[in-house]
């Protein structure tokens, strides 16, 4: 259950209803603060609608950030976004084989982009190697916008796990599809 409650649009002031235009519990509960939720959703707004970086390489570097956080919230929604953009069950498996350090058919592009977001998860930087690795294969905006993709989604999963944001019922079938580790 979350710590705050989930607003309503009619809890919200006239001009802050159009927040709730999308009703998830995340911004639900962000609605609280009209302003942090406003600057929140622009930044994943650009992340999911104007970025050029390629979808694919984008919900993969999400999700590994949702499966190492262990966020039910934000792998259940980035599943269905990924599947949305033309992931399939076999890349969301791949996903985990290559977190254990097992082979995937993944592409080469795709196993670095799910090492740079490990790296950044867990090391708080992309290692040298890897930064090198991804920019002889990707333009320098592509570049700011993978780091930015994967640190923002950072900042996501800390807000959904300390605000314990819980997962929409129609989300629930991806966490059944593909469950992450305990």
């Amino acid at each position: 259950m979350a710590r705050v409650p989930y607003l309503e649009k009619s809890d919200l002031a006239p001009e802050h209803r159009d927040l709730l235009s999308r009703e998830i519990t995340l911004y639900k509960a962000l609605a609280h603060s009209p302003g942090a939720l406003k600057s929140m959703s622009g930044v994943g707004a650009y992340i999911r609608h104007k970025s050029t970086l390629d979808p694919k390489l984008r919900e993969l570097a999400i999700l590994q950030v949702g499966y190492l956080a262990r966020s039910p919230y934000e792998w259940s929604h980035h599943v269905k976004i990924g599947h949305d953009f033309g992931l399939s069950d076999d890349d969301i498996r791949a996903l985990a084989e290559e977190t254990a350090g097992r082979a995937s058919k993944l592409d080469p592009l795709a196993k670095l982009v799910l090492r740079a977001a490990r790296e950044i998860t867990r090391d708080l930087s992309m290692s040298d190697e890897t930064f090198a690795a991804l920019a002889a294969q990707l333009s320098r905006e592509h570049m700011i916008d993978l780091t930015m993709t994967i640190s923002f989604y950072n900042a996501v999963v800390r807000v959904l796990a300390t605000l314990q944001i819980d997962v929409e019922p129609e989300y629930q079938k991806y966490l059944a599809a593909h469950p992450l580790p305990k």
